[in-house]
């Protein structure tokens, strides 16, 4: 039986578009690019990813007739595979993000797969209002994928780009003759080579070395298909783990301290690192910083984090404040305090899981995951709301 694979659940986002010139993306290099994207996906789809695609027009190159865009090749590829897809995966197998006039943009040749698309309980469709606008629908697209991987393109890869970082979602660039060395994918590679800036596109599990990755997925003209598919897969499965953060007492000279780190041990990071995929982040002082200060490492750290998982226990301010920033930056975030705490009235009218220091570990196990699962698509405290629409 094949081990999971880390990408089991993940939401892999592939996108950028090929420029009409010939002399920049030669026809032989963009349909290379096209296999490349089928049997990415394939792989991906056997491993247990899900999927967040566009669905939009499909604009077509004049110099050879081929599209400029990849996401009805994606859609196509999901559809021809996702009978390979390993059972039990969480969440949709692709999240599918449209705007009021998509249905009137489809491209009549991809109707009958759409439609199929759209009635299978494996897509969720998710709306970008009535804005049929990119950036509103880009940033659709990047709230919901966990990884961005980028070929071609323009300034809207690189606005994809930046929103991926900004969460601390992974960015991976791909150094493909589709668009001019200065912009897109091509842009973001070349910033990569810089050794010092790799990280920043990337981190390794177990600090590995991101630098080395980005000088691996060159791809020479060389290179097979399948060997460049391999690599790609081989990188992502490398990908650090999408970051928990805990917000805790970490003083082990306070009384409550005991009973934090007996939860911690116990119940979350089990649940939290072995069946929901995540790395637990624990800033306590002992581990490598990448900033001088560790109030800059915190709050870094914690801004960059997929989730949060605040336990209150011991009322401590650095608590509160960490728990704020989450919540005002909109975070998954998580309440916990121990059963019978003294809370302050804000927090005593916001849902929290209220933990026992007693009872069977899997039992106080059942307990924090039926909470994550009610409240983990909890809408922020105060909903972002447009002037006009």
């Amino acid at each position: 039986m094949m081990a999971r694979s880390p990408l089991y659940g993940r939401r892999i986002h592939i996108s950028g578009s090929v420029i009409d010139d010939g002399a920049i993306a030669p026809t032989h290099d963009v349909n290379a690019a096209r296999e490349l994207v089928t049997c990415l996906v394939r792989e991906l789809v056997k491993r247990g990813a899900n999927f967040v695609v566009p669905v939009d027009a499909e604009p077509i190159r004049n110099v050879d007739s081929l599209p400029i865009c990849f996401d009805w090749l994606i859609w196509k590829a999901i559809k021809d595979n996702w009978t390979l897809r390993p059972s039990g995966v969480p969440g949709p197998l692709a999240v599918a993000v449209q705007h009021h006039k998509t249905e009137d943009q489809i491209p009549v040749a991809n109707v009958e797969l759409w439609d199929e698309l759209r009635a299978s309980p494996l897509v969720k469709i998710e709306n970008a209002a009535h804005w049929n606008m990119a950036s509103k629908r880009m940033e659709a697209q990047a709230r919901f994928g966990d990884v961005l991987v980028a070929l071609g393109g323009a300034e809207g890869v690189l606005y994809l780009a930046n929103l991926y970082h900004d969460a601390g979602k992974p960015v991976i660039p791909l150094n493909l003759a589709l668009c001019p060395e200065t912009t897109g994918a091509r842009r973001l590679y070349s910033f990569g080579l810089s050794s010092h800036q790799s990280r920043r596109l990337f981190q390794i599990e177990q600090d590995g070395d991101s630098h080395d990755w980005i000088n691996r997925i060159r791809f020479p003209q060389r290179q097979s298909i399948a060997d460049r598919v391999s690599v790609l897969v081989e990188l992502l499965e490398s990908l650090e783990r999408p970051r928990a953060f805990a917000v805790r007492l970490l003083n082990p000279d306070l009384p409550d301290y005991a009973d934090v780190q007996t939860l911690f041990d116990m119940v979350v990071q089990p649940v939290v690192e072995d069946e929901l995929g995540y790395r637990l982040v624990v800033i306590d002082g002992r581990q490598a910083y990448e900033y001088s200060r560790i109030d800059q490492e915190i709050f870094a750290k914690l801004h960059r984090s997929s989730v949060v998982l605040a336990d209150i226990t011991g009322a401590r301010p650095n608590c509160f404040l960490e728990l704020g920033y989450a919540l005002g930056r909109g975070l998954p975030t998580m309440v916990m305090v121990r059963e019978g705490a003294s809370l302050p009235f804000d927090i005593t009218t916001f849902s929290g899981l209220h933990w026992k220091t007693t009872g069977a570990a899997e039992d106080r196990r059942r307990a924090f995951r039926e909470h994550w699962q009610a409240i983990r698509n909890r809408p922020s405290l105060v909903p972002a709301e447009p002037l006009i629409s």
